[in-house]
């Protein structure tokens, strides 16, 4: 590859719609008949590591730059494959170490993924000619693919591992058949195959909330509006509440009542929503819409029934806007009223 003498490589595939990063470079990868580290290692070196981190969020500029020179594709299109595109929308300011409000975590271990961090839906993958992961697949309230109307996966349905086409034949000759994208790793299971199960409702109110959440997370619908950042904010910190393991804390077995739906148990060791399972992400998404449809007066009354502490309302939230603060602190009037 290096040898070769036009700067531009011989398969130059593009980005397709909503593409990920990882997933247009095994593309391109394969498209040269080759698996995903040894074309790595030819073209940028092994002193230049790609699959011991999430490159989807780092996108080293070394390695973007590569790609437009070698494929002819222009900056913008190729920035717009990573998680970076999603700053001032989903959090604030972009950072390379910690967990990012409302990416998913891949819990990265050298090249292996202990996490979930990326989904997919098997008809997405089944229609293309070509099978390929999308961005939208990372984003952590993102459980439900809006075309086909269906759950998404965060693991195989055969073997339970987690999504790492990067690690297609590892291990096995050089001499091989290039396996689509849609191939568990682990057990060869096609990805496409996977059954799929309609969307998990709890009420028409929140479900089409949840609709409108996850259209604004298209590429044609980002917007870098404060408003819309804060109220993102407070979404979140609402799902960190009904997450609380205090035992004085029942935020979410309340909503539960209230939406008539049975609570669901939340697996312990999980610090924060991005690194949840998915059905406990849609449990938790679905609840927080209910709350976020009407939130003044239904936190209020949550805190009357005593489901949520009036402390835990501030707790961890630096960046709280004035409007959920003017609402919170409207709370307090109300209980040094009623102390009278």
């Amino acid at each position: 590859m290096k040898g070769f003498t036009s700067s531009l490589w011989p398969i130059r595939y593009k980005p397709l719609p909503d593409e990920l990063l990882s997933s247009w470079l095994v593309r391109l990868a394969h498209g040269h008949g080759m698996k995903a580290q040894p074309f790595c290692n030819a073209i940028f070196g092994p002193g230049l590591q790609v699959w011991n981190r999430d490159i989807d969020r780092l996108a080293p500029e070394w390695l973007i730059q590569e790609l437009c020179d070698r494929t002819g594709t222009t900056l913008q299109a190729a920035s717009a494959t990573t998680l970076r595109v999603y700053e001032g929308f989903l959090y604030p300011v972009f950072r390379t170490t910690g967990t990012l409000k409302w990416i998913q975590t891949l819990q990265m271990y050298h090249r292996k993924r202990n996490g979930f961090g990326l989904q997919f839906c098997p008809q997405c993958l089944r229609e293309s000619s070509e099978p390929y992961f999308r961005k939208s697949w990372r984003v952590a309230y993102n459980t439900t693919c809006l075309k086909h109307q269906c759950m998404l996966h965060d693991r195989c349905s055969k073997c339970g591992a987690s999504v790492a086409f990067h690690r297609l034949n590892m291990g096995q000759s050089s001499s091989l058949r290039i396996e689509s994208l849609a191939t568990c790793h682990q057990c060869g299971f096609d990805l496409r195959r996977a059954n799929t199960t309609p969307i998990v409702t709890y009420n028409s109110q929140t479900t089409a909330w949840h609709r409108i959440l996850c259209i604004k997370t298209l590429s044609g619908h980002l917007q870098r509006d404060p408003v819309s950042l804060d109220a993102m904010n407070v979404m979140h910190h609402v799902i960190f509440m009904l997450s609380s393991r205090y035992s004085r804390v029942r935020l979410k077995e309340y909503v539960c009542e209230q939406l008539n739906v049975a609570d669901m148990t939340l697996t312990p060791g999980y610090p924060s929503f991005e690194s949840r399972p998915l059905a406990e992400r849609h449990h938790l998404i679905q609840l927080m819409a209910w709350l976020m449809i009407d939130l003044e007066p239904r936190l209020r009354v949550a805190w009357r029934a005593k489901a949520i502490r009036y402390n835990l309302m501030f707790k961890d939230f630096s960046d709280a806007p004035d409007w959920y603060l003017n609402i919170v602190e409207g709370f307090s009037d109300w209980r040094r009223d009623a102390n009278g």
